[in-house]
């Protein structure tokens, strides 16, 4: 059929809308703040081979993973075979699924008496059960200690809920209340999505709009192809680490991944890294394959059709029994620190593919922690997440930000108030950490500083940070970012280092100190404007110390300004030390 261009954009903002507004619903609507203030939820239309048409701005990490979970559906409850009103889950990470805690609600969408789509949405839970609050154990050694197990499930069957299979499913967690809030939202997001595609089929027609749909599919695999196509033909290797598993402490885990460029076709090889860990910081292969659609669109224009098409010029080598491909039943729960590794990986391999337009290493971190344990009032579990975000890595031409979620992860963090208001904690304090941006022409972005304090009973914390023992990488002579930190300050005054990830229990007064890594610089630190490093200094970000010392700036001693007659003999004093060491080292 002939395509009307026109129709055709209408009907991509259509079906692009309608999936914003399915992600609105659910964050509006949920019971839980990891949801409604952290925004960790995700939403997309699907067609009946379960490949995506259209996705919410949401979280690359479940966007990516969302693929997997509808194509795993399908198989399971044929379209063909399905009802109007019936609704599908699963959470197995090794049946469709990515970690216990994200749960995927499918809709079946129906015209003309048939499937047409499916509207699916993906919510992370606060609580799925398991042996610690927040279903995220930094120390589980299997899958079972994680939470209950969802296979792909019949929850709702031509419009009512299967009482016996929810009573199953709440009965096993914390927070039976909020957990039927957050899964009831998704339901409502998935109707409303269904209702705005059939009203769209009624105005166009329902061979009209799957067929359009299919031409915006292979739009986006045309238009990425020839992105691909601007790649030079190549291979091109990069490895990073995680600081440990959670279980070996201190033991770095590889991630290697080479990317073969040729034509139009793109393949990741993660062959070379590490096999499977005892911790949970598994990635299955919808999780790692998140990472690499991630990867696919960040260097692909954005006025590309943000669906399933765009995946079709992919490919992936996951070799089984790896940290990126486990074998069940290894734990996950974890594996978003481990995701956002294979990001910096498959970003340090783009930066051989593609000189002088990659930016420096961010933070290569989120802080993911629960805090749980018995309200002191009433007697009842809570459970309370925190989000926290480091500094992003500086670019061509631009410094990093400060205290962003980067690449894979796109929350926000849980207000100070909802914290306080809701549960037994009080935020001592939260800034930015100054000094932690790493040095370059370009400033990478400032990490964070966070102080939490237990108030009134003891709370057990999953403390999954990262970039403690390793450093976010500079570019071009940048400098790397700082490493994170963090350490337990008692009620009587003790410190307590800790390490990355651990199971902590804090006692009334006891503070939880953070520090989370800072992104990497992009250019000599002596290139830098004197003028912007002086800005730094005044605005609290840049210390005069690390002025002079990193980027050969000396400021006036009265503090007015920059003293650009030293600055220039200690640049130039610097770049001759710099000049000499080379001649040494050759």
């Amino acid at each position: 059929m002939m395509v009307d261009p026109v129709l055709l954009e209408v009907l991509r903002n259509r079906l692009d809308a309608i999936a914003d507004e399915m992600e609105l619903t659910l964050l509006k609507s949920a019971a839980s703040p990891i949801v409604k203030e952290g925004l960790d939820a995700s939403a997309a239309l699907f067609n009946t081979r379960g490949e995506t048409i259209a996705q919410a701005a949401a979280i690359p990490i479940h966007l990516g993973a969302l693929q997997f979970a509808a194509q795993r559906i399908v198989r399971a409850f044929p379209p063909e075979h399905t009802r109007e009103g019936d609704a599908f889950l699963l959470n197995d990470p090794y049946d469709g699924g990515t970690h216990l805690p994200d749960i995927t609600l499918a809709v079946p969408v129906f015209a003309d008496g048939r499937a047409v789509a499916m509207a699916c949405t993906m919510c992370h839970h606060q609580d799925v059960g398991g042996r610690t609050p927040g279903s995220v154990p930094t120390d589980a050694t299997e899958l079972y200690q994680e939470g209950v197990i969802i296979p792909p499930t019949q929850l709702f069957r031509a419009g009512k809920l299967d009482d016996n299979v929810f009573r199953l499913i709440s009965r096993n967690v914390r927070l039976p209340e909020v957990f039927t809030g957050d899964l009831m939202a998704q339901m409502a997001a998935g109707r409303l999505g269904g209702l705005r595609l059939r009203e769209l089929v009624a105005a166009h027609g329902t061979a009209t709009v799957t067929a359009y749909i299919d031409e915006l599919l292979d739009r986006a695999e045309r238009l990425t192809r020839r992105q691909i196509e601007a790649i030079p033909d190549g291979d091109y290797g990069f490895e990073d680490w995680l600081d440990d598993d959670g279980v070996s402490i201190g033991q770095p885990v590889k991630i290697a991944v080479t990317l073969r460029v040729r034509g139009s076709s793109m393949t990741f090889d993660f062959t070379g890294s590490d096999p499977q860990v005892r911790g949970p910081f598994n990635s299955v292969p919808a999780s790692t394959m998140s990472a690499v659609y991630y990867a696919v669109r960040a260097i692909s224009d954005a006025s590309i059709p943000n669906n399933g098409g765009c995946f079709r010029a992919v490919d992936a080598v996951l070799p089984e029994g790896t940290i990126v491909n486990p074998r069940p039943p290894a734990p996950v729960s974890c594996r978003t620190a481990t995701i956002k590794r294979i990001a910096d990986t498959i970003l340090g391999a783009l930066v051989g593919a593609l000189p002088g337009k990659m930016p420096a290493a961010s933070s290569g971190t989120l802080l993911v922690m629960a805090f749980g344990g018995l309200d002191p009032e009433s007697g009842r579990p809570f459970v309370a997440s925190e989000l926290a975000a480091g500094g992003m890595g500086a670019r061509p031409g631009k410094d990093g930000i400060d205290v962003i979620e980067t690449d894979v992860s796109n929350c926000m963090n849980i207000p100070v108030e909802s914290i306080e208001m809701n549960f037994p904690l009080r935020i001592q304090s939260a800034r930015l950490w100054r000094d932690s941006g790493g040095a370059g022409r370009f400033r990478g972005g400032l990490g964070l500083e966070k102080v939490f304090e237990a108030t009134t009973t003891d709370v057990m914390v999953s403390h999954r940070g990262e970039r403690f023992g390793s450093s976010p990488w500079g570019l071009e002579g940048g400098a790397p970012g700082v490493r994170g930190h963090a350490y337990i300050v008692r009620a009587n005054g003790a410190r307590e280092t800790l390490p990355s990830k651990k199971m902590i229990v804090l006692h009334p007064g006891d503070q939880l100190c953070e520090y989370i890594a800072g992104g990497a610089g992009y250019g000599d630190p002596l290139d830098r404007d004197p003028a912007a490093v002086w800005a730094d200094v005044l605005d609290g970000k840049v210390s005069p110390a690390l002025a002079l010392e990193a980027f050969g700036v000396v400021l006036m001693p009265d503090g007015a300004g920059v003293d650009e007659m030293k600055t220039k003999e200690a640049r130039e004093r610097r770049r001759g030390e710099g000049r000499r060491s080379n001649l040494a080292a050759d």
